[in-house]
This record gives C-alpha cells, sequence and structure tokens, in this order.
C-alpha cells in the first residue's frame, strides 16, 4: 500500500534523454573554460594592480551580538603574516676610534666591519610572492630572508623602498602559490572598529593581539624626516619585531601595515599607542615601485603652516580647515597659479582640505605634471584657480634594486630623473625633469634614435614624469614628436611608433 507517497517513473528512453542533454552541458562548459583560460594566456601577465586589488565592501556594524571567537577571520588572514630576516654590513670604524682600548692597542687590528641582523615582519599580498613590509625592516640589508608559517624559508630580493613613508616591497620566488592578503579600503575604517595586530614581537613567534581603531588620519608626528604621515592609531599591541606586520579588520582583511608605537620615554614597551600605514596609500606606493621603480610626487611649491582659533578670528574664517601659505617659492607652480602670502587652500577640487599637513599628503598623492583645481580664500572671498603640479624632490633618496618593469618601448628601459642617474650619464643640472632612457637592446627597432642617457622631458609636447604616464601618450602605428636632451643639447625627434 502506497499511502500518501508518490513516486514517479521515468521511461529508458526519458533517461537517456536527460543524459544527452548533461554531456552536452558538460562539453559547453569545459569548452568555455578552455576559451577563459586561452584569453587570460594571451592577454599575457597581470600588472601589480591587477595581482593585488583592494576590496571594498563595507564592514557591516549593525551586529551587535556577542562574539565568541575570531578564529575563523585570522585562521585566513595569519598565513600571510611573514618573519623578515635581514643582514646589514656597518663600518664601525668610527665608532671605534674614540675608544681606549682601540687606540691602545693599535688601529692595526681594528675592525672596520660588522654584520648586524634584523627583525621584522611582513604581509604576502600577492600568490607570486610581493610582500609588503617597513623600509627600516630591510633598509641598506645586504641579504634578507623571509620564514614562512611552517618553517619554509625563502631568500627575497628588495623589490623598492620608499622612506618618505617607511613602505617597501620584497619578492620571493616559490614554485607553489602562495597565501596572500585581501587589502580592504582603509579610508572605510571607523574610530571604534575591531582590529588585530600579527607579527613576530620579540621574536616569540607569531602572534595576535587584539584592540580597536583609536583614531586615523593621524599626522605631524614628525617620526618619519621629511616623510608623508597618515597612519591609523591603535591600541593593539605592537612591540619590536612587529614592525612591517599586518594590521586586519574583524574580517580578517588588511587594513594597515604596523609601523611604530609612541612611547612615554621612560620604556621602549607598549604602552597601547601604535600606528599603522593604511593599506590604500601603502598601495599606491607598492604599485609606483614594481611599475616604476620609484614613488613621483606632486610638487605645489609652497610654506605652509595650520590655522587655530586666533587666526581663525582675524582672518574672518569659519573654523581651523584648510592650509595658510606662508610662502610662495618663487617660479614654482603655485607662483604660477598666482597663490599668495595669506591665501588659505581650502579645498582640492571638492576634497575639503583638513590641516597643513592634509594638503601636503594631497598633493604628494598626485602625479607630476597633473592639474589640480584649488578653492582659495583670500580677503574674506574665495576664488578657484588651477595648478599643474611640478615634481617633488625629496630629501630622502629612493632606494631600487631587483628586477623592474620599466620598458618605455619595445628593447627600451627608461626611469625617472633622479640625482644619482644625473651623476652616473653626466646629465647637466638644467634638467630638472623627464625620463633617463637607462637600457637599449641591439634588437630594438629603436636603437638608432633612443641611446642610453638621452633624457625624455617631453612626449606629444606633455613633460613626463613616470614610464606609466608616458606610455599613455604612445599609440602604436603613429609617429610621435620626443623633446629630449642628449650630450648638452636640446632637440625634437619624431618617432614612429611600432
Amino acid at each position: 500500500m502506497l499511502g500518501n507517497h508518490w513516486h514517479s517513473y521515468v521511461s529508458k528512453s526519458e533517461v537517456m534523454e536527460i543524459r544527452s542533454k548533461n554531456m552536452k552541458s558538460i562539453r559547453l562548459a569545459a569548452i568555455t573554460a578552455i576559451a577563459v583560460s586561452l584569453v587570460l594566456t594571451l592577454c599575457g601577465e597581470d600588472s601589480i594592480a591587477d595581482k593585488v586589488k583592494i576590496n571594498r565592501e563595507p564592514l557591516n556594524r549593525s551586529s551587535t551580538s556577542a562574539v565568541a571567537s575570531y578564529w575563523d577571520s585570522l585562521s585566513k588572514a595569519r598565513p600571510t603574516v611573514v618573519n623578515i630576516s635581514s643582514t646589514r654590513v656597518m663600518d664601525t670604524s668610527s665608532q671605534l676610534q674614540n675608544d681606549p682600548f682601540w687606540r691602545f692597542f693599535g688601529q692595526g687590528q681594528m675592525p672596520r666591519q660588522r654584520e648586524v641582523q634584523g627583525q621584522g615582519s611582513g604581509v604576502i599580498v600577492s600568490k607570486d610572492g610581493y610582500i609588503l613590509t617597513n623600509n627600516h625592516v630591510v633598509e641598506d640589508a645586504s641579504e634578507v630572508t623571509v620564514s614562512l608559517q611552517g618553517g619554509r624559508v625563502l631568500e627575497a630580493k628588495v623589490v623598492g623602498t620608499d622612506p618618505q613613508t617607511d613602505v617597501a616591497v620584497l619578492k620571493v620566488e616559490s614554485k607553489e602559490e602562495l597565501p596572500f592578503a585581501v587589502l580592504a579600503d582603509s579610508d572605510q575604517i571607523e574610530v571604534g572598529d575591531v582590529v588585530f595586530a600579527i607579527g613576530n614581537p620579540l621574536g616569540v613567534g607569531q602572534t595576535v593581539t587584539m584592540g580597536i581603531v583609536s583614531a586615523k588620519g593621524r599626522d605631524g608626528l614628525g617620526m618619519i624626516e621629511d616623510g608623508f604621515e597618515n597612519f591609523i592609531q591603535t591600541d593593539a599591541s605592537i612591540n619590536q619585531g612587529n614592525s612591517g606586520g599586518a594590521l586586519v579588520d574583524a574580517r580578517g582583511r588588511l587594513i594597515g601595515i604596523n609601523t611604530l608605537i609612541l612611547t612615554d620615554g621612560r620604556s621602549s614597551g607598549n604602552i597601547g599607542i601604535g600606528f599603522a600605514i593604511p593599506t590604500v596609500l601603502a598601495h599606491n606606493v607598492m604599485v609606483s615601485l614594481v611599475e616604476e621603480g620609484a614613488v613621483s610626487r606632486g610638487f605645489l611649491g609652497v610654506g605652509i603652516q595650520p590655522l587655530d582659533s586666533d587666526l581663525v578670528e582675524a582672518m574672518g574664517l569659519s573654523d581651523t580647515k584648510g592650509s595658510l601659505v606662508n610662502y610662495v617659492i618663487p617660479g614654482s607652480p603655485a607662483d604660477e597659479a598666482g597663490l599668495e602670502v595669506g591665501d588659505v587652500v581650502v579645498k582640492i577640487f571638492e576634497d575639503e582640505v583638513q590641516s597643513a599637513s592634509d594638503l601636503r599628503l594631497k598633493i604628494a598623492a598626485k602625479s607630476p605634471g597633473s592639474s589640480v583645481e584649488l578653492t582659495v580664500y583670500r580677503d574674506e572671498k574665495y576664488f578657484k584657480t588651477d595648478v599643474v603640479l611640478g615634481e617633488r624632490k625629496p630629501q630622502g633618496q629612493v632606494s631600487v634594486s631587483g628586477p623592474q618593469k620599466r620598458e618605455l618601448l619595445e628593447g627600451i628601459e627608461a626611469a625617472p630623473l633622479s640625482d644619482e642617474l644625473k651623476q652616473k650619464y653626466q646629465i647637466g643640472d638644467e634638467v630638472e625633469s623627464g625620463l633617463v632612457v637607462t637600457s637599449v637592446s641591439p634588437q630594438s627597432p629603436y636603437t638608432r634614435q633612443l641611446v642610453v642617457g638621452m633624457v625624455i622631458e617631453k612626449i606629444k609636447g606633455e613633460s613626463v614624469y613616470t614610464v606609466r604616464d608616458a606610455k599613455k601618450l604612445l599609440e602604436p602605428g603613429t609617429k610621435v614628436a620626443f623633446f629630449v636632451y642628449i650630450e648638452g643639447f636640446y632637440r625634437y625627434m619624431a618617432i614612429e611608433i611600432e
């Protein structure tokens, strides 16, 4: 007796028809997968910006239920954090010259150099082995090794460093795909968000500490000489050896690179005031270092100071937002745009300038040669002016080593003009910016026109500061006018782009 249960019966012909349809679906899916794979192969290797993307999905802050554990989120983030060991050679002769022991026994036995070992942390951000860390972790290192979870040790190359943000990029080679961190949009963080610091403090092994975002946009600390500070502040414990490690959100996404702590002067340990470089800033620096070999920053050409309540009252302003101009460099972009001492810059495009240091950071984030619209307050009135930014020449030297993607044209490599390249190729002081041709392959179709040491100042009448921007002006199948400097002379030349 069947009762209330129903049974369906299917004929043999219907079964065969269903199997036929399923086989067709499987074959179609396989063909589609092969086609997609072929397209990806033909497109070539992805750029670093394609490999390392920022996840801009907002954090869900609506839940008020108690959380028993963050194991699931942290289990994804922890394998991406590595221990970094560095070796640097220090010259000790100057330190020992005044030591009475060495003076007594004679300088002939004085050791001139010694190796110094350093420890820090880093975060793998791509499956093919790019790693974000701090510049001070690998600065002047002659040898760098990376230890992964599980004990595997890999040699690392320093792709590039930027002392002005304390960011460094390393690269390791592995036959296997590496675990990598998902980058969150650090601009979306809020004070009170739960965060975790992951690193290797004091060499005890990987450690996770918990805290919250205590503040964001911390600047003006003077921790980085002539640098750009825009830190996330946290009370998650950061100690020696944590530098370069990960600051992650409650979902295990990377929001910052742990960098430094503030102490009370009596102790070198953590007192709950730690700082991390936001991922948005670190990501921008990384892309520039990998693709260009250097970080190019916009230059306005003004001296600035913050506003206080007395100045606000005296100048008829409503609040202390903005940046007060107290000096204009003659001949600078600011001078050419008509800025004057006493002006207050309140906006860049529609983005409010929060402070003097905020203006400095925002201008530096723009590309040299780009045009920005400034809203300026002068004599109790507001007006707008366009400024074409120059290139900021840092006091600190951007150090770059290892393979770089600097190919401008087929067989032609170039790099942004620097003091080092000026000296190497004996480029005159009258040349202030441009791209220096650093390598020419004998097989390049441009060998008769472009030579090593030549400076390309303009392409199609536009000043060029980075290889990436220059390549946008080179359309295949067209003749393009180059304005170049070579052996003390300027000249125009037409180059047919293949």
